[in-house]
């Protein structure tokens, strides 16, 4: 025996879509101003970089029509008789960035993976506070710690060393000592990236996510093995990254280095003679140059900088991408 049920009774429902508040439609200006406003803001700075390459170039005239592409060929920097060459800046500048390198990335990317993968959680913000101070001195303040302090240790101890045991034998260690030379300036430029590639390598280790390290360790992996295998392989892009901004800092330091590499406008073989970069010189003689072809060389030296500058941040994306490999993400 079956009941029918009784008919449900109607609702009406048009006064609760009456009181339902309409969203408001979305605005099709608002979405095209944020977006060109956007751009313009990224357009400003490729506007900035060709005024600056422009006004180097216009202002290097005189010097690029007497001298040519001789400029980057010639040894010699005779401001008297007006004959200018910027070989040896351009040898000096890449030399001591490299020997900064060499110094100061082992060191950064070791000091980061400790902090990220090793260091105990009571020590770790402590080290890393003192890592960013060491960013935040002064290039001068180096600079003079470096003339009174570093030089001369380094003069009667490890540099004599290096020059005894293996002046005649390794001319790069060949006398006299000085002090001040093109080593010193390389020791004094891995001072001030060791902080910047340390403080990079380390939120890119931070980013590397945990299931590559849990999955490593499952499969019966040391931490080294870990380490080396599951967090360095996977970031190594970025790595290599903070590598280069260490890189572009180095070839632009001026004040610290002009204090210890002795400024003198000569291609030595040894790292312990005097060298010259292309800041150092641009911050030594432009203000007591004159003359009508000094200044518009000192400006072809600011020239050439910025084209090094921009030629070794170009090679360096090309070897990032063809290192390959996963390029490390936040991990939630």
């Amino acid at each position: 025996m079956t009941t029918a049920n009784p008919e449900l009774p109607e609702v009406d429902t048009s006064a609760a879509d009456e009181a339902q508040p309409l969203l408001p439609a979305p605005s099709v200006y608002g979405d095209r101003l944020f977006r060109w406003l956007t751009a313009g803001m990224a357009c400003t700075l490729i506007v900035l970089i060709g005024l600056i390459g422009w006004e180097l170039w216009h202002g290097s005239e005189a010097a690029r029509h007497q001298f040519g592409f001789k400029f980057l060929t010639s040894s010699q920097w005779n401001p008297v008789e007006e004959n200018f060459g910027a070989l040896p800046f351009i040898f000096g500048t890449l030399v001591s960035s490299l020997i900064a390198l060499i110094i100061a990335v082992p060191l950064s990317i070791g000091t980061a993976v400790y902090l990220t993968e090793m260091a105990p959680l009571w020590i770790r913000q402590p080290l890393i506070s003192l890592i960013e101070m060491l960013a935040a001195i002064p290039s001068v303040i180096l600079g003079l710690w470096g003339i009174f302090v570093m030089v001369p240790f380094l003069r009667d101890g490890p540099y004599q060393w290096l020059e005894d045991t293996f002046g005649e034998h390794v001319g790069l260690f060949a006398g006299p000592v000085y002090g001040v030379g093109m080593l010193s300036g390389g020791i004094i430029i891995a001072v001030m990236i060791l902080p910047i590639i340390t403080s990079v390598s380390r939120e890119i280790l931070r980013s590397v996510p945990n299931l590559q390290r849990e999955g490593a360790y499952a499969l019966g992996a040391t931490r080294w093995e870990v380490t080396r295998i599951a967090v360095l392989s996977y970031a190594k892009k970025g790595l290599f990254g903070a590598v280069i901004l260490g890189l572009g800092r180095a070839l632009g330091e001026t004040m610290a280095v002009t204090m210890v590499i002795g400024n003198r406008p000569e291609i030595a073989k040894s790292l312990l003679a005097p060298g010259y970069t292309l800041a150092s010189v641009l911050a030594n003689e432009f203000a007591e140059a004159s003359g009508k072809l000094y200044v518009p060389a000192l400006i072809e030296i600011g020239l050439v900088l910025f084209g090094v500058t921009i030629a070794v941040n170009l090679i360096a994306q090309l070897l990032l991408k063809s290192f390959g490999g996963n390029t490390p993400s936040r991990a939630s």
